[in-house]
């Protein structure tokens, strides 16, 4: 499908203003470079993040936008100095699609820290053009930023696992918290938050899931398998969990108090920020000073981090739930997205779409 030489277009689904509503969008894609791997994409998840890009909610918003950037597609074809990749392989894109491959992040293979990292969508790439998602027919992605799928893992069950999955797989990895016995707490139960209840129990962790409601008791007990279930007005509840937790992962996208979950940490205890908030949060100086906690915060993670996890995915045979949409669907995704009516993430059947109407 084209040629290295020549230049190429494909359609995508783009928002044009804040109003966030998508609709069919031909745009160019860049040659196919040296480095290159062209994608024809079979399956692309949809994050919390996306509805903050497509609503400018953060005020840095460019259009037209396609996002979407947990992508799963085939190789249909390969740059000259690609060797890892090969045409008919299933791989996988994120958010990350460049970095500057110099400073200590990228040296370090952590380049989702690169202060010129450039993200897949709603930026500039190195030829001067503006950067793409994955709710497309195909996208061009640099070798360095893409990931082998693991055979026999269904390609939609992949797809959250770019971002979401990754994102609570990074930070137990770097803080020392995959050992077994550990008790972890998940703050909010969407996406991330369900795959931060597999995934710690799978490392085996005794796990507490803390939610506003009681609505999601059920499927976080026996259809997650978490251990307990908070909710976190109930201040009874809350006090039988205090100091009894190693870590939190708290996922809540929007300004939330931290001090009650504060409480919860053991001595040494850390709470690990994951949500994109643009309000200050706060707390007071003793509430963790007098146990020695910590207030940190995690970035998806590295393409090595993503592919330890998808190997720790398939060897537990973990499996996420989702909720398969065409793309004609799409904005009523995000529309209960935004209403947090989706057990637990939408991919979009990218391939099996009509995306020209």
């Amino acid at each position: 499908m084209g040629s290295v030489e020549g230049e190429r277009t494909t359609v995508g689904w783009a928002a044009r203003d804040p109003s966030g509503t998508l609709s069919p969008y031909t745009f160019n894609l860049r040659n196919t470079g040296p480095d290159d791997v062209y994608i024809k994409v079979h399956y692309c998840g949809i994050c919390h993040s996306d509805l903050h890009q497509i609503k400018n909610d953060l005020g840095m918003s460019n259009y037209p936008m396609v996002p979407g950037h947990e992508v799963v597609g085939e190789v249909i074809e390969v740059g000259s100095n690609v060797t890892k990749f090969k045409v008919g392989e299933v791989v996988g894109a994120g958010l990350i699609v460049g970095s500057c491959r110099n400073c200590r992040a990228c040296k370090s293979d952590i380049e989702q820290y690169c202060a010129k990292k450039i993200w897949n969508c709603n930026d500039v790439y190195t030829d001067g053009k503006p950067t793409q998602g994955g709710f497309a027919e195909t996208m061009v992605v640099n070798q360095n930023f893409v990931v082998k799928i693991p055979e026999g893992m269904s390609p939609e069950q992949v797809a959250p696992l770019l971002c979401a999955g990754v994102t609570v797989y990074s930070p137990l990895s770097h803080f020392g918290l995959k050992e077994s016995g550990l008790r972890g707490g998940i703050l909010g139960l969407g996406g991330v938050g369900h795959m931060g209840v597999k995934i710690a129990k799978a490392m085996g962790h005794n796990v507490t899931v803390i939610s506003s409601s009681e609505k999601k008791k059920q499927e976080a007990l026996e259809h997650l398998g978490a251990d307990d279930y908070v909710v976190s007005s109930d201040e009874t509840q809350m006090q039988k969990i205090a100091d009894s937790l190693d870590y939190i992962i708290d996922t809540v996208p929007v300004g939330h108090p931290l001090e009650p979950y504060l409480s919860l940490l053991k001595v040494d205890g850390k709470l690990i920020l994951m949500g994109v908030i643009n309000t200050p949060l706060q707390f007071v100086s003793p509430m963790v000073m007098l146990g020695r906690k910590t207030i940190t915060g995690s970035f998806i993670g590295s393409i090595k981090e993503t592919e330890e996890m998808l190997g720790f995915w398939k060897e537990k045979g973990l499996s996420s739930m989702i909720e398969v949409v065409k793309m004609d669907y799409i904005n009523k995704a995000f529309e209960r997205l935004e209403k947090n009516d989706v057990r637990y993430r939408f991919v979009v059947d990218v391939a099996g779409s009509k995306l020209d109407q």
